[in-house]
């Protein structure tokens, strides 16, 4: 966990430092630290695709084997046919386990913890060290994410500012559900006052989201069970099935602006390599 120190740093203050740190991303498999914070340096695994030139940052966040390195060769096959520079970030289970990377970090033991001090809040500055190790500050970027790195985009995507060009969201065992009555990180209750919640929601429904599930993800291993996450659903296909069509609903029953889409891949279990070499996991980073 990082130390109350952080707590100082603004984002933007993070992001002139990731800004600062970055270092080019070479041609082929490579590894980095990244500076974050004063209190946070994570190590990367890159790929830069040596036949082409770079016209995305993809950032690729592992499962809950904090295997980041397996998850950036799983991204290969994808790198290659967008174009694409593949971070990959190591959240390492000491300093990130459950409620700082699958939940990120959203709650603290009193209550909603503050805007600046969460995990989420590193993807900013993260976000702006792959671009400019790519090659270029402006790079559109993408992000994709499978299982428990699912379950902390999504958070991600809920709760940070982002401008990605697609947000991919691949077989996560919970959702943020567009409900402002469920308690955060399951859903947007209890995050700030009633108006402020709902723009929350609004925002997060707007988002160009990628809902990509394994119709055979149907199993019950390393799926999170609790109360709230029960209350999602049996399995993550059913899970996110549900919570496409939750948000879809809320948004038209709002006539709010809704960019997800749903994609399924058939065939397909609870399994990133396959998932990331379906020919629907191109679809997913359509326009």
């Amino acid at each position: 966990m990082r130390r109350q120190t952080s707590l100082l740093l603004s984002p933007l203050f993070l992001l002139a430092i990731a800004a600062a740190t970055a270092a080019p991303v070479p041609d082929g498999n490579g590894q980095q630290s990244v500076t974050l914070d004063s209190n946070t340096a994570l190590t990367v695994y890159t790929y830069r695709p040596p036949s082409c030139e770079p016209r995305l940052a993809l950032l690729v966040f592992h499962g809950v084997e904090r295997n980041a390195a397996d998850y950036r060769d799983d991204a290969r096959p994808l790198a290659d046919q967008l174009c694409a520079v593949v971070v990959a970030p190591l959240f390492d289970k000491a300093r990130f386990p459950r409620d700082l990377y699958q939940y990120g970090g959203i709650m603290g033991k009193q209550g909603p913890a503050t805007p600046g001090t969460r995990t989420v809040d590193l993807i900013p500055a993260l976000v702006s060290w792959a671009q400019r190790a790519a090659g270029s500050p402006q790079m559109p970027y993408a992000l994709l994410a499978h299982s428990a790195g699912a379950q902390f985009l999504a958070r991600v995507a809920a709760f940070v500012p982002l401008s990605a060009s697609r947000i991919v969201l691949a077989n996560p065992s919970t959702w943020v559900l567009p409900d402002l009555n469920t308690a955060a990180p399951f859903g947007f209750g209890g995050m700030g006052d009633a108006g402020e919640a709902e723009q929350r929601l609004r925002t997060y429904l707007a988002q160009p989201v990628s809902v990509l599930l394994g119709q055979q993800d149907t199993k019950s291993k390393h799926l999170a069970r609790s109360p709230q996450a029960d209350a999602q659903g049996k399995n993550r296909h059913d899970r996110g099935l549900r919570a496409f069509a939750a948000a879809q609903e809320t948004a038209r029953q709002h006539n709010w602006p809704f960019n997800w889409r749903l994609i399924e891949v058939p065939g397909v279990g609870h399994n990133a390599t396959a998932m990331f070499a379906s020919p629907q996991a191109i679809t997913a980073f359509a326009p």
